[in-house]
């Protein structure tokens, strides 16, 4: 396929650019795509997007600033206008002493404040076999310091079915 752009050289690079729910691919070649990074660099920012998220203009800040100076690092006194004008976070202390405005920023980015993971196709299955396993095995545990043999032999020969299953599914 031929670069979308200079039509003469192989499309290596595919963007994807969705603007108001429209999405638009284009197929371009590595020069045109340096061009093109270049232009979107120049154009937009780590800064420029915190600072959309969060609402950012310097009047507000500058009010929000004087209104509430305590919201402050105690570690290295980065304050949070800092970080807005600047989008980095001064050190981990900064989190804590942060944790209710980045709460709502991680929210309006990944739509969470928590990060959860990806988890392989079959990785519900096989982590609830996990959880069975651990319940089963402090419950042997028990049933061995309470002297209670035969139900500890029952919970025993469970621990080892679960574990033949896990093998057959791996």
């Amino acid at each position: 396929m031929l670069c979308e752009i200079c039509k003469k050289r192989q499309a290596t690079v595919h963007l994807t650019e969705i603007i108001n729910d429209k999405k638009t691919k284009l197929h371009i070649c590595e020069v045109c795509a340096r061009e093109k990074g270049e232009e979107m660099q120049t154009h937009f920012g780590l800064t420029d997007l915190i600072g959309s998220l969060m609402d950012f203009s310097p009047a507000i800040a500058e009010e929000k600033m004087q209104s509430d100076i305590s919201a402050k690092c105690g570690v290295c006194g980065m304050t949070y206008y800092d970080f807005q004008k600047t989008g980095k976070l001064g050190c981990g202390g900064c989190y804590d002493a942060f944790k209710d405005e980045l709460s709502v920023l991680l929210k309006k980015i990944h739509g969470s404040d928590r990060h959860i993971g990806k988890m392989p196709f079959n990785g519900e299955k096989a982590m609830k076999h996990q959880e069975t396993l651990a319940e089963l095995k402090n419950r042997l545990n028990q049933y061995i310091r309470d002297e209670q043999f035969e139900k500890a032999a029952s919970v025993r020969d469970s621990i080892k079915e679960i574990e033949k299953q896990i093998n057959k599914e791996a």
